[in-house]
């Protein structure tokens, strides 16, 4: 059901993009005063901007639905807690113990220190 609305907001995300893209600003009525006006177009001199915001609106809406749907999916996982709960945890560093001292070898006394009798 996730990747389904990923989907969707993707693809509505590109045609909300490229609609904006495609239509005329304000400034661009002017120029039709002039004679390169569109009425020869595929949708006459006022359809292209009535289909091409009427769209723009209905990808925007799907837009926002699968921003929702997207945020409800998200906060409502099984899983709960952040990134740093899944983190593994450091184990604290324990001082070194000593090493075990060496077994005491039987000294032999040295004949130098000996006292001659």
């Amino acid at each position: 059901m996730e990747t389904l609305i990923w989907i969707l907001h993707v693809l509505s995300a590109a045609g909300v993009i490229v609609l904006v893209l495609l239509q005329h600003g304000k400034g661009a009525d002017m120029g039709a005063a002039f004679g390169s006006g569109s009425s020869g177009s595929l949708f006459g001199a006022s359809g292209s901007a009535n289909f091409l915001s009427r769209t723009t609106g209905v990808l925007a809406a799907v837009f926002f639905m699968t921003s929702l749907g997207l945020t409800y999916l998200s906060t409502n996982r099984s899983e709960s807690g952040g990134v740093m709960d899944k983190a593994v945890p450091i184990q604290s560093v324990k001082p070194a113990e000593p090493a075990p001292p060496a077994p005491a070898a039987e000294e032999e006394p040295s004949k130098a220190t000996e006292i001659p009798e």
